[in-house]
């Protein structure tokens, strides 16, 4: 089955990460169909806007030197791609002029053509980096729960994986997804990996939560929640072609926030993307979640937030 994912390019370094990022995992899957995405606003001074109310008025020519240089940004995009493995043909390559504003634009995109996978690189570290810079991907760590998300910061080289596991539904749903993006990778590791957080902690689901995806008669035999849901995250993952000994669990550990201990979880063990399930869209206070912090505080790394 095709792997779809849709690739937000800018020309920029962050967006180079992203593409050595899916050379460096991918290159070697015929079944990855990658979607190169470069979003133009066309919410400028320049009046280009009224284009939207008058039909006879044409582009103006700073909107037609942003999509030239968009143009340039795909065209380079798809040549390294190609360079480096990936056939020609599981690439294509778009310039979406949009009056949203670059981040809706590349959210409505992925949620109306629903793809497998959103991938962006990071601009800036924490709220520091949102000042100086303003940052599309802390954005859409806001509003993209359809679409998994992956946001790439740095340069990340390694291809061992750490799935943060819970007794929650859209844990497992974290670990489907990594499954059946995996399916045809012959080299990753998955780490498996329960945060016993001192505050903050979120009570277990119930079984009867579990049913309407997997089946009362899967739950009854794989839902250990006792254990944190390790044999079900692992059986997850063997059923969708994982081999067994590319698994490994890590015995749960403590730690001040479940955030700081996954980073740090995931240094220890060398991995290079931290794969997370979270929740529907809820207040989660000034704070923020696990899944918003983990990605404000990660830094070389990978971060999938799925649900």
């Amino acid at each position: 089955m095709k792997k779809k994912i849709l690739v937000a390019v800018d020309g920029s370094v962050y967006s180079s990460n992203s593409l050595d990022y899916l050379i460096r995992l991918f290159r070697q899957d015929q079944n990855f169909s990658i979607d190169l995405l470069a979003a133009v606003s066309t919410c400028c001074g320049d009046q280009s806007w009224m284009s939207d109310l008058d039909g006879r008025r044409t582009e103006s020519a700073a909107e037609l030197q942003r999509k030239a240089k968009a143009t340039r940004y795909l065209k380079d995009a798809k040549a390294r791609l190609v360079r480096n493995g990936f056939p020609e043909d599981n690439i294509a390559s778009l310039v979406h002029a949009s009056g949203e504003g670059i981040t809706n634009a590349i959210y409505h995109f992925a949620k109306e053509n629903m793809y497998d996978g959103l991938l962006v690189g990071r601009r800036g570290v924490g709220r520091v980096g949102e000042m100086l810079l303003g940052s599309v991907s802390a954005d859409l760590v806001r509003k993209c729960h359809e679409i998994p998300l992956w946001i790439i910061d740095g340069n990340v080289t390694s291809t061992r994986f750490l799935l943060a596991v819970h007794t929650c539904t859209h844990s497992l749903m974290a670990a489907d997804h990594l499954a059946f993006i995996l399916q045809d990778n012959p080299k990753a590791e998955i780490y498996i990996y329960h945060s016993l957080a001192a505050f903050g902690s979120t009570p277990p689901a119930e079984r009867e939560e579990f049913h309407s995806r997997w089946g009362a008669r899967w739950c009854e035999k794989n839902l250990d929640v006792g254990t944190c849901l390790y044999k079900a995250h692992s059986q997850i993952l063997i059923e969708n072609g994982i081999p067994e000994e590319r698994i490994i669990q890590l015995p749960p550990r403590r730690g001040i926030h479940p955030s700081h201990d996954l980073l740090r979880q995931a240094k220890r063990h060398q991995c290079g993307t931290l794969v997370i399930g979270r929740r529907d869209r809820v207040d989660k206070g000034l704070l923020g979640g696990v899944s918003d912090r983990t990605t404000k505080n990660a830094q070389n790394m990978a971060i999938w937030l799925v649900g």
